[in-house]
């Protein structure tokens, strides 16, 4: 049987038209629920309205191993304020309905409580592309990777510095959507400095895969995302993100520094003649 392959998702076709207009594709974080549900609707609504190509919502789970501080807090805090998976779906579908492309940022614990073939078609229904599982092994994603077929879905696993080139190889041939690229070993987080990791990385994943390569995990403020934007097709800005609505002090009086910072991080991710 000849295999089909899925039509082009709105995740693709976004990095398409960043790399049309010399630009890497911003792609933004943020978890459902924090500071309210509602508040994290406005607040990523806002951020696609400022500049974000993509929209990643975290999902909130208790034990959130990879997440540094900050968005470990936000997300403590919106499973204190009684979040549930059903609150993430009417997240992401109240952003789609922006014509912004979504995809969940999850664990896989929650997936497998909540039911993979279910949890692929209610994502799908809300108008979700996808999911991003950096806990999921490719070894371990047999009923993910049926589950996505299925219902068209994007599946974005994460590869790191470390990683051999057959697990490159491997990652990267599982991947739909893009690849992410963790430029560090570690948790979730602002840094000083972009890991000098970042474009080797970037350069052996290109090596097994067609598909855009984003580099995620510290992150933060304009010099970096334009550094980033140099050698990759995506910047992700989580933390800086998150920070702005926690420096807010709850409500929603933190959603206009996430538009600003957007907007920010929008102008810088554009390519200059000598790195194109």
């Amino acid at each position: 049987m000849t295999a089909v392959t899925p039509a082009a998702s709105a995740v693709t076709v976004a990095f398409g038209k960043a790399n049309a207009d010399n630009r890497a594709a911003l792609v933004g974080y943020l978890p459902a629920g924090f500071p309210t549900v509602d508040g994290a609707i406005e607040a990523a609504v806002g951020m696609g309205e400022a500049g974000a190509d993509i929209i990643e919502i975290g999902l909130p789970y208790s034990d959130p191993l990879m997440d540094g501080p900050v968005i470990a807090e936000a997300v403590h805090r919106a499973l204190t304020g009684g979040t549930r998976v059903a609150d993430v779906l009417r997240t992401v579908e109240a952003v789609a309905a922006q014509g912004i492309p979504v995809l969940v940022m999850t664990y896989w614990n929650p997936i497998e409580a909540y039911g993979v073939r279910a949890f692929a078609r209610d994502l799908a229904a809300a108008g979700g592309s996808g999911l991003i599982t950096p806990d999921l092994t490719v070894e371990e994603a047999g009923s993910w990777l049926a589950a996505s077929d299925e219902h068209d879905l994007d599946r974005v696993f994460l590869v790191a510095p470390s990683s051999t080139d057959e697990r490159l190889a491997k990652i990267a041939a599982a991947c739909r959507g893009f690849v992410y690229a963790a430029s560090l070993m570690g948790i979730t987080g602002t840094r000083d400095a972009v890991s000098g990791d970042a474009a080797g990385l970037v350069k052996r994943i290109r090596e097994h895969t067609a598909l855009p390569v984003a580099v995620g995990l510290g992150v933060s403020n304009g010099d970096q995302a334009a550094q980033v934007a140099a050698f990759a097709d995506g910047v992700i800005v989580g933390s800086a993100f998150v920070r702005r609505l926690l420096q807010a002090d709850g409500g929603t009086a933190g959603i206009p520094g996430v538009r600003d910072l957007t907007a920010e991080l929008a102008t810088r991710v554009r390519r200059t003649a000598s790195s194109s």
